[in-house]
């Protein structure tokens, strides 16, 4: 959430970051706002709304030349969105401005030191707080810009990405991060500062990551200078050439992104899987796995930690593990496991699931098992990102750079991924007959071209979305592998339309929900022939006794369930363990059509950020 760019160089920094800033758009946001030194003054320009919006503000009042700057967008977390509390920030002089990702918990007892010192506030934000507390101690210490930033940092507790610089010495731009993300692009004779490497992929594939507790001091034609926060010792900074081209974060022809990253699923699959099955030698190579095959074959347990769409995956993985590799899971929201005192031994192995890598709750998680002695295995689909850097070993997915909010291709791949895991457990403890593994492998392959298959009923379900997209509420329903499914289907549903939609098992729908069921109620119900078939279609024919609006998601050539939905909607044939990859597709366009009907911001739903970096 929140979105951070900058420049300094020879180019005129405005349109590169305001071209980043529209890049940063994913991550969720709320208001804008753009600082530009002008040779001369610092001009200031921030409103609520868009960066189109921030576009049209800025024409009237400021300048467009100058090769300093520095852009947000922000999601605001103290404060309401208006034009105040964006971002950027100046101190009380006008001399310093700040632009900050994350939360100053402490910033109320900040703030009243530094009121008690003549310090005023326009905002109700603890970012000011952190821009005043800075000029504070460069002014009582005497000391330069990133010395007084070093200082107020070791004086807060928090989370934070910031960039700040001073008008009085334009050649330098300090920046710092703590649990958020920050990239440093190195041109020729140029800097870039930004969340991701999105806004300056055209200008150069050079990047540093900053850890955690570290901070650089960016200077004009000089080399960027990088320390520990904590006790000022200089870290060698490691600069790492980036493998995302410009192309694959453009919309390519899709109405929006979202939809441009449901029709990429075969290939994410693909590319997932790619190199690590080997179908015609019959294994699975993973070096994260192999290399600690002893303690994933010793482990007591798997204790799966994730948030969201990632939470559903790991739900996937447990019926997965446990009934190919026969090893206990159990599946834990990262956001309640680090509060409550769980019990963790050197035993258990913690697998993290995160989109972004970034995910504040799951890696404080990790952290925790970390400390309680647990061998840690990340999986997420950004290289270099903190939940990669913080794991004892992980696996990457593959899926390319995922910008719509709503998770799509992050979901199947990352059940891709831990099906391989499971897979390759299965067979050295021997849980898996040699044939069945084979069986496996041939059917994973085959998985894109069925995904392929299933997309191609985007019409048949862009109709049945027009019949529903004015219901207020919402059922999904599934059974064994599928429930998990049904969870996710109702997420996407509530992500991007804002309707109100539940999942649940479809064996519980009568221990409750079954009171909600009228003519005016659909149930999506998840009805493919392999699993607990013969069940759910009893589920349907309650449902149907109470007149609901049955949609269903079956197999090919289905009739018995035909005969008795409303509508129905196609999937290949498959795996039972393999079907949410499949299933999971035309719960993702019903949404997606439900919300463009709409009129909603499919891409950018309200409220919501792609990389959650605070609790």
């Amino acid at each position: 959430m929140c979105g951070i760019v900058g420049y300094i160089g020879t180019r005129d920094a405005y349109p590169i970051i305001i071209e980043g800033l529209k890049r940063l758009e994913y991550r969720g946001y709320d208001s804008a706002g753009i600082a530009i030194f002008d040779g001369t003054d610092l001009k200031v320009c921030k409103t609520k709304g868009k960066v189109s919006d921030l576009e049209a503000r800025a024409e009237n009042e400021i300048t467009k030349f100058g090769n300093l700057g520095i852009g947000h967008t922000r999601w605001a977390t103290h404060g309401v969105p208006n034009d105040v509390n964006s971002h950027p920030h100046l101190s009380n002089s006008g001399d310093l401005v700040i632009i900050h990702n994350g939360i100053i918990e402490n910033y109320e007892s900040l703030k009243k030191e530094l009121m008690a010192r003549g310090y005023t506030f326009k905002s109700d934000t603890d970012t000011e707080v952190l821009i005043n507390l800075i000029e504070d101690v460069k002014k009582q210490e005497n000391v330069k810009l990133g010395k007084a930033v070093q200082i107020a940092l070791n004086q807060v507790h928090g989370a934070y990405a910031i960039a700040v610089f001073d008008k009085n010495k334009p050649e330098e731009v300090v920046v710092a991060r703590l649990g958020s993300p920050l990239a440093v692009g190195v041109g020729e004779d140029e800097f870039f500062i930004a969340s991701d490497a999105s806004p300056f992929l055209e200008y150069t594939k050079n990047a540093i990551y900053l850890e955690d507790e570290e901070m650089a001091i960016i200077r004009f034609h000089k080399e960027i200078k990088v320390r520990k926060i904590k006790d000022d010792s200089i870290v060698d900074p490691y600069v790492q050439e980036l493998q995302m081209n410009l192309e694959q974060i453009e919309k390519g022809g899709y109405d929006h992104f979202m939809l441009k990253e449901i029709h990429e699923q075969p290939k994410a699959i693909t590319d997932t899987y790619r190199g690590r099955l080997l179908r015609n030698e019959a294994i699975i190579k993973m070096a994260g796995v192999e290399d600690n095959m002893k303690k994933f074959l010793n482990a007591n347990r798997i204790i799966i930690v994730a948030c969201g769409t990632s939470w559903h995956a790991g739900l996937v993985a447990e019926y997965i593990f446990e009934d190919l590799a026969r090893i206990p899971v159990e599946v834990e929201y990262a956001s309640e496991f680090r509060y409550r005192n769980p019990v963790i031994t050197e035993n258990d192995i913690v697998i993290a699931i995160s989109q972004s890598g970034e995910t504040a709750d799951t890696l404080a998680a990790i952290k925790l098992a970390k400390s309680k002695g647990a061998f840690v295995f990340g999986v997420c689909n950004v290289v270099g990102s903190s939940i990669a850097r913080e794991a004892d070993a992980g696996a990457y997915t593959h899926a390319g750079p995922e910008i719509g909010v709503a998770s799509t291709k992050a979901f199947t791949t990352q059940i891709t991924i831990l099906t391989l895991i499971a897979l390759r457990l299965a067979r050295a403890k021997g849980t898996i007959s040699s044939s069945d593994f084979r069986h496996y492998l041939l059917e994973l392959e085959m998985i894109p071209g069925k995904v392929e298959k299933a997309l191609q009923a985007d019409a048949h379900i862009k109709m049945i979305a027009d019949i529903y997209k004015d219901s207020r509420n919402c059922l999904y329903l599934g059974r064994g592998y599928n429930f998990p499914v049904a969870l996710e289907g109702a997420l996407k549903l509530k992500e991007i339309s804002y309707i109100h939609a539940e999942g649940y098992p479809a064996a519980e729908m009568k221990h409750g929900p079954i009171a909600l069921i009228d003519e005016n109620m659909p149930i999506v119900v998840i009805a493919t022939k392999k699993g607990h078939y013969d069940k759910v279609v009893s589920n349907i024919q309650e449902i149907k006794a109470r007149k609901g609006k049955i949609i269903a998601i079956v197999t090919e050539g289905d009739e018995q369930v035909r005969e008795l939905a409303d509508h129905v909607i196609e999937v290949p044939e498959t795996m039972e363990a393999l079907s949410p990859l499949i299933t999971t597709i035309p719960l993702q366009l019903l949404s997606y059509h439900i919300a463009v009907l709409l009129g909603k911001n499919v891409d950018q739903p309200r409220n919501l950020a792609k990389s959650v970096t605070v609790e």
